[in-house]
């Protein structure tokens, strides 16, 4: 096989990363949502991948779990940008954009 021609791993998540870390420390969705101050809807989003990780949200799960905002937040850029690169109608767009800016 050809390394060029392989496919590029599923993005994660924080989402799922959170969800593993609720259940291995024994949580319920219902207790952390509590612990933090929010819906148990909004955090099943999260935990679900429906809804970004925002500075807030990462902040509050320092606060209740004790895993560094940047963590989460990191987590999120990574899986936001590999969801942009597998979007060819984006890259297209990109690749114009770096043709123009060549021109000047």
């Amino acid at each position: 096989m050809i390394a060029n021609n392989l496919t590029p791993y599923e993005p994660t998540h924080p989402g799922e990363i959170l969800r593993e870390e609720i259940e291995c420390r024994g949580i319920t969705q219902t207790h952390l949502a509590k612990e933090l101050g929010m819906k148990v809807s909004l955090l099943n989003e999260l935990v679900n991948g429906k809804r970004d990780f925002t500075i807030e949200y990462a902040m509050m799960l320092e606060a209740a779990l004790g895993i560094d905002s940047d963590f989460w937040i990191n987590l999120q850029t990574d899986y936001s940008k590999a969801k942009a690169r597998r979007d060819s109608t984006f890259m297209a767009r990109l690749a114009n954009i770096r043709r123009v800016a060549a021109a000047l």
